[in-house]
């Protein structure tokens, strides 16, 4: 797939392919980071529960969990990681 960007200003091809790079690289050692700790968080909760989070979170969803703040926790945070993973997986992709 091609995108086309409309860029303001008076910047060379090397300098907006630079910034670029590098905009993304800092978002992806982020999102490396946020994965492994939501991971780790899952995890525990994972332990905690005896299930896994995607188990969690079709239960959640359909209200056997009931409204405890762990499942709240767990919940909001397996949906980031979900985010995050998906994310990671676009800025991945990228090449410029």
């Amino acid at each position: 797939m091609t995108l086309t960007l409309n860029i303001k200003g008076d910047f060379t091809p090397r300098e907006l392919s630079e910034a670029i790079r590098a905009a993304l690289d800092q978002n992806e050692r982020v999102a490396k980071y946020k994965i492994k700790k939501y991971s780790s968080i899952c995890e525990n909760f994972e332990k905690k529960y005896g299930m896994d989070s995607d188990r969690s979170m079709k239960k959640f969803d359909s209200g056997e969990l009931g409204d405890g703040d762990d499942f709240f926790d767990w919940y909001a945070v397996k949906k980031g990681l979900d985010t995050l993973n998906e994310s990671l997986k676009i800025i991945s992709a990228i090449e410029i």
